[in-house]
């Protein structure tokens, strides 16, 4: 057996992946198993965003996608993360290596191989994101060697989910922030999120702009990224509340549970304090919880491993009946939210939005403030496209 690392073939044709997978079904129908997997592609694409972004303690003006394609009886799968190419890079060395030989279908047996074998590197980060993308795919190929949609497999609690648009950066001017708010409400979406933090002295009168924008009936929430200090955050927490505000995201570093912790206690009623986008394992969300740290918590299966232990974390919440929020990659959280009773809605971040839209075929958009799955299509129900992305491609 051989392992690739760049995807330098054409993806099979719609009709003979649909054979391929017919066959392989009938095959393990008879044998009990599936012919294992025999390649790894990884690709990764630094994407210009559309205009400077910023929030509380972060600029950028590139997003790089990093792409997984497991290949099992003529079957692509196809899994991602946003990450750096140093994550690509990780997949190509050492991951790859241990997917290929593995059972499609024994996804917990490779998900665990991949965290033993970065265990000198350390779990969170880069080693995480990489683990992510590729248990991501395998969750898609599990799916198209099925038949199913994901969301099928993984079964259903609800139709449709939620979702709240996420943008508000602040490298917007006034205008900006406005046309993208109400866009957003003219789209049917009646929760919206915007960046602070990068100057306190201006944010204020941002979010008062912000809700003039928005009306007096939408849910209105705002993160900081762990921009303030714990009595700035507090404070910030009784002025925004004047303003409606709902969610508040890391009002200080999600690192500061104590700080987490007593701005929950002490905050106006009706404002959940939420934090959790940077959990790379299941202690990481453990731990926030058992600190009392949040009312929301956040997870993201491009970062924490996959979607493996974003099933894990959706049961840790149902456990202490604390709701889930998923964080940005829009596509890849739509089946699992639709799986788990913990989780409120989805994050439909502009950035990830926007580059779904333009790489992936099937990318779900917003109908009425939801995201739906598509269940007429196998697996995640998105694949990329090749010649459209080709153009921000980047060496590994």
């Amino acid at each position: 057996m051989t392992t690739s690392h760049r995807s330098a073939d054409p993806a099979p044709a719609a009709h003979q992946i649909d054979a391929d997978r017919d066959q392989a079904v009938g095959k393990a129908v008879h044998l009990g198993a599936f012919d294992p997997i025999v390649r790894l592609d990884v690709t990764a694409y630094r994407i210009p965003t559309a205009t400077p972004e910023s929030d509380g303690t972060l600029e950028w003006d590139t997003t790089t996608l990093v792409i997984a394609e497991p290949v099992a009886a003529g079957v692509r799968g196809f899994g991602y993360t946003y990450a750096d190419t140093s994550t690509a890079r990780l997949i190509q060395d050492l991951l790859a290596g241990i997917v290929v030989g593995h059972d499609p279908m024994d996804i917990p047996g490779a998900w665990l191989a991949m965290v033993h074998a970065i265990r000198n590197l350390g779990r969170p980060g880069v080693a995480s994101m990489a683990i992510g993308a590729v248990d991501n795919a395998l969750w898609d190929l599990k799916a198209k060697l099925l038949g199913l949609p994901l969301a099928a497999l993984f079964g259903q609690v609800r139709d449709r989910v939620p979702v709240y648009g996420s943008g508000g950066f602040t490298s917007y001017s006034t205008k900006e922030l406005e046309a993208q708010l109400g866009g957003w409400i003219a789209d049917g979406m009646m929760m919206v999120k915007m960046k602070v933090g990068r100057d306190p002295a201006a944010d204020f009168e941002r979010v008062r702009t912000a809700r003039a924008a928005v009306g007096p009936d939408v849910a209105l929430f705002v993160d900081a990224n762990g921009a303030y200090e714990r009595k700035q955050a507090l404070g910030f927490a009784q002025r925004f509340a004047d303003l409606g505000v709902r969610w508040f995201e890391e009002p200080v570093s999600s690192d500061d549970l104590d700080g987490l912790r007593q701005i929950r206690d002490a905050g106006p009623p009706g404002m959940a304090i939420t934090a959790g986008e940077y959990g790379y394992d299941l202690p990481y969300f453990r731990r926030m919880l058992e600190a009392g740290a949040v009312d929301i918590l956040q997870a993201d299966a491009t970062r924490c491993a996959g979607l493996s232990e974003f099933l894990r974390v959706g049961a840790l919440c149902w456990s202490r009946s604390l709701p889930l929020s998923s964080h940005c990659a829009p596509s890849i959280h739509v089946a699992v939210g639709c799986a788990l009773p913990a989780l409120v809605h989805l994050e439909y971040f502009f950035d990830h939005a926007r580059i779904e839209e333009l790489v992936l075929d099937g990318a779900p958009r917003p109908i009425d403030g939801h995201l739906r799955p598509d269940l007429s299509r196998p697996g995640l129900g998105v694949e990329l496209k090749r010649n459209d992305v080709a153009r921000w491609q980047v060496p590994i």
